[in-house]
């Protein structure tokens, strides 16, 4: 069983910054960060393998967000800059199964952590 806690979120403006942060119970093949807008499915917003480097960039976040893993055993960070009012959403952080090889695909995260609010005003 992983088991996977998010923090950091918050109330901002356009234009500003938040870091989330998601501790996993233990390593997994990839971590994710998924989001879910009020009245939108959850889509993806990155990805990183178990080493840290990058798996994944949804478009609309490109240039604006970096998903990291931290000195910590076990976490991973995503850096949000330049947000704007669409990036409001309950954001997720997801993990694979223990066992997972090979390429990670949206049905591949099983584990899932409660969630933490991202509201950002105009």
């Amino acid at each position: 069983q992983v088991q996977l806690q998010e923090s950091g979120g918050g109330s901002v403006q356009a234009g500003e910054s938040l870091r989330l942060s998601c501790k996993a119970s233990r390593s997994t093949r990839c971590m994710a960060w998924f989001r879910q807008a009020s009245g939108k499915e959850r889509e993806a917003v990155a990805a990183i393998y178990s080493d840290g480097s990058p798996a994944y960039y949804t478009n609309s976040v490109k240039g604006r967000f970096t998903a990291s893993q931290d000195n910590a055993k076990n976490t991973m960070n995503l850096q949000m800059d330049s947000l704007k009012p669409e990036d409001t959403a309950m954001y997720y952080c997801a993990a694979v199964r223990e066992d997972h090889r090979g390429p990670c695909y949206r049905n591949d995260y099983v584990h899932w952590g409660q969630g933490t609010q991202v509201t950002v005003s105009s």
